[in-house]
């Protein structure tokens, strides 16, 4: 009897000493604050932090996006100490800015950043040290509509000259050349930025060194008077409403082939794509200029993701194991099949993507593209050119007053 009780006394010890041991081992409950701006992919990263979760039980994310101005929200939140644990960024100087206020955590060291393609790794740097998990390429230019180009014998046009004939052409078919969205202001910031990059050219990063010493302007050597004869071209293409239309009504437009065409990153194409699952679409550079050689497709380093350097332990290290894992091989997969997305990751597969997207990487293949200027800029020019395009188009502000209003705005940033 003594042998049994002590047998079933030492089961039960070590019944308990593996149930707490597991618990232990699954470590403390935690919550990760995760802010991003990428409003076409709520479900998708909604999906994956469950995926993540069933990996790690004891680490729970709680998504929140803010689509407009959102680096403006997420900058008020971080002066005021109310940072999230992970945070999506823009590349370059929002990453840049962030890391000098000492928002977020240098992340040079951990495995995870050995995976990433070095091409990514300029957009998140900081004094030789890396700030933010660079996630994906992406590209602004013209997503089109193969089929109503192929019904009326319409090719890609490569010149500024052949995109207006090709807008004659299908204005006269009664189809609006343009899907625009005015109300919703973060597109014309694209827009505005990606015609002055491509006029700027080869001058672009002394352009950048002329700002940021105090003693550049957006017109030069910009001939602005031609770039904003390119923004009102494009106004005029678009639905006689434009200025009350959303970023929902440009993909609706978009996809149900009432416009032929949307100047948007390949996020909209997604979009328009599940709207219109039968949706035939290509991707091609806006030709600002009448010479082919300098239209490119506007790509670079898009969304980041940082840490923030001041939560908590546990939380740094649960948010370390989320990019640990959307750089794995799995979570590349869901980032692909999921969100549609081009990983930065090294040897990732994006061959089963549609069409719209090998165009993509063919103009990529090719060297046709030029960098987002805009991320270079500082965080509050870009954040206002949406305003001041969208206050140009509603006939509140001329083109002289956008252009000092930024070159001010410029200044007064790199005068801090």
């Amino acid at each position: 009897m003594r042998r049994k009780i002590f047998v079933y006394l030492l089961l039960l010890v070590f019944s308990l000493t593996i149930f707490f041991g597991c618990k232990q081992a699954k470590g403390k409950p935690v919550k990760l604050h995760f802010f991003f701006y990428k409003q076409e992919i709520v479900n998708e990263l909604n999906e994956i932090a469950l995926i993540f979760n069933q990996k790690y039980p004891e680490i729970t994310i709680e998504c929140e996006t803010i689509p407009n101005d959102a680096q403006t929200v997420l900058k008020t939140r971080l002066s005021s100490g109310n940072a999230p644990d992970i945070m999506m960024l823009q590349s370059y100087s929002t990453v840049k800015e962030y890391a000098k206020a000492g928002w977020i955590l240098d992340i040079t060291n951990e495995p995870f950043m050995q995976r990433i393609v070095d091409g990514a790794k300029n957009a998140v740097t900081y004094n030789n040290a890396y700030y933010a998990l660079p996630m994906d390429m992406a590209g602004i230019g013209v997503v089109y509509n193969k089929k109503i180009f192929n019904d009326l014998g319409l090719k890609i046009p490569t010149t500024f000259t052949e995109l207006k004939e090709v807008c004659n052409t299908l204005s006269k078919k009664g189809i609006t050349p343009f899907s625009l969205s005015i109300k919703d202001n973060w597109p014309l910031g694209h827009f505005y930025s990606m015609i002055h990059t491509g006029l700027v050219g080869d001058n672009l990063f002394n352009w950048i060194n002329s700002m940021n010493e105090g003693n550049g302007t957006f017109a030069s050597p910009v001939d602005m008077n031609y770039a904003f004869t390119i923004f009102d071209f494009y106004k005029s293409q678009g639905p006689k409403d434009a200025m009350s239309m959303t970023y929902d009504n440009q993909k609706t437009n978009f996809a149900s082939g009432k416009c032929a065409m949307m100047v948007q990153g390949l996020w909209a194409y997604r979009d328009a794509k599940k709207l219109n699952p039968e949706l035939d679409a290509g991707f091609f550079p806006f030709p600002f200029s009448d010479d082919p050689a300098k239209n490119k497709l506007y790509v670079d380093t898009d969304s980041t993701l940082a840490i923030s350097a001041t939560a908590s332990k546990e939380n740094i290290e649960a948010a370390k194991k989320f990019f640990d894992f959307m750089t794995s091989e799995e979570g590349v997969n869901l980032w692909v099949t999921k969100c549609n997305l081009i990983p930065t990751v090294k040897g990732s597969k994006v061959d089963t993507m549609d069409p719209p997207f090998q165009d993509f990487m063919k103009y990529i293949n090719e060297g046709k593209t030029m960098p987002w200027a805009f991320c270079m800029w500082p965080t509050v020019v870009f954040e206002e050119s949406k305003k001041t395009m969208q206050e140009y188009y509603s006939g509140q502000k001329t083109k002289e007053e956008v252009i000092k209003y930024l070159d001010d705005l410029w200044k007064k940033e790199v005068g801090k």
